[in-house]
């Protein structure tokens, strides 16, 4: 037997944010698109989910066809069984995440992000199977008093703090 690890790079369209995480059942696509549309009304996403046995497709849905496009565009790249895909525009994760993790078929959620992401991937010869993920950059020091009028600007702002 072998193994080896790749780094897999997914590019996402300009203005959105990424939902991966792994699930255990075909019926991940349609209970997610009813999650996703039920927890932001007018949302445009996609999702594609890599299916682990049978006919292994990607199988995908999604509100937006550009979105539906993208994320089946990271799953293929990705290519790990079980995994899903789930790209988010004019949202953001935190207004989807608790209705996707309450799911029956999630397994767990690697990450919700619009940085730059890369999922470390285990290859055999069965398939493969998502590591982790290195989601953004390191950090660059610590927060000061200007960071956190910031950040608390930046929420007032997006609408989470008063």
């Amino acid at each position: 037997m072998s193994l080896e690890l790749k780094l897999v790079a997914l590019d996402l369209p300009a203005d959105t944010n990424l939902i991966l995480g792994q699930s255990h059942f075909i019926k991940t696509v349609e209970d997610l698109y009813e999650a996703i549309v039920g927890s932001v009304p007018g949302v445009k996403f996609g999702l594609a989910f890599c299916e682990a046995s049978g006919a292994c497709l990607v199988r995908a849905d999604g509100a937006d066809d550009e979105m539906k496009a993208a994320a089946v565009a990271a799953a293929q790249r990705l290519g790990a069984g079980h995994s899903f895909v789930v790209v988010l525009k004019n949202a953001f994760p935190v207004n989807v995440l608790n209705a996707v993790k309450a799911c029956p078929e999630v397994c767990r959620v690697y990450c919700a992000t619009a940085n730059p992401l890369q999922v470390i991937v285990a290859e055999t010869e069965q398939g493969r199977g998502i590591l982790g993920v290195v989601d953004g950059s390191s950090p660059k020091g610590v927060e000061d008093a200007a960071g956190v009028a910031w950040r608390q600007e930046l929420l007032q702002r997006i609408g989470y703090k008063r």
